[in-house]
């Protein structure tokens, strides 16, 4: 496997998805609520870094290259996300809703994947197709993921900040 550093962008990101896939399997497969928790909260700290690379690297590297709509969806499907990963973090193993949080999660994810990464029209091959200089952003992606994860290990998962939902009160 290449060096984080000479990856590109669209490379990174797909190890991304294939990791966090990975990830969700196991969780399904898991018995006992400590190696549950360990996993959701490992899913967690996973997508927290990714939408982060997106939304503050990928996304404003394409915007105006590719369909804007699906860049929209995008935003829209992170925050979605960002939810369901505070819902889980705030929760353990024993909640009633726990489960079906990372199920849902996980359906939510798989979606987002497979419209980024789907062959001719999806957000990736859009950017291949705009000449995107990829390589260049997977090197800042790359050097912004290995600050994210320090900032992490030191400090713990910053508070979800979403973009697309307002305040709501129930």
């Amino acid at each position: 496997m290449a060096s984080a550093q000479s990856q590109d962008a669209i490379a990174l990101l797909k190890e991304d998805h294939r990791k966090v896939e990975d990830l969700f399997e196991q969780f399904e497969k898991a018995r006992g609520d400590g190696r549950k928790q360990k996993l959701a909260l490992e899913i967690c700290k996973e997508l927290t870094i990714h939408t982060m690379l997106e939304e503050e690297i990928f996304y404003p590297a394409v915007e105006g290259k590719v369909d804007d709509d699906l860049v929209k969806e995008s935003f829209v499907e992170h925050d979605a996300a960002k939810v369901l990963i505070a819902e889980i973090e705030a929760g353990e193993p024993s909640d009633e809703f726990y489960d079906a949080k990372v199920k849902v999660l996980k359906e939510e994810i798989e979606h987002h994947v497979e419209e980024e990464e789907k062959p001719k029209e999806g957000l990736f091959a859009q950017t291949r197709a705009a000449d995107v200089d990829v390589k260049e952003l997977g090197e800042r992606m790359a050097m912004r993921k290995e600050e994210l994860q320090q900032e992490i290990r030191n400090s713990g998962l910053p508070a979800p900040e979403t973009t697309t939902l307002e305040e709501v009160q129930i």
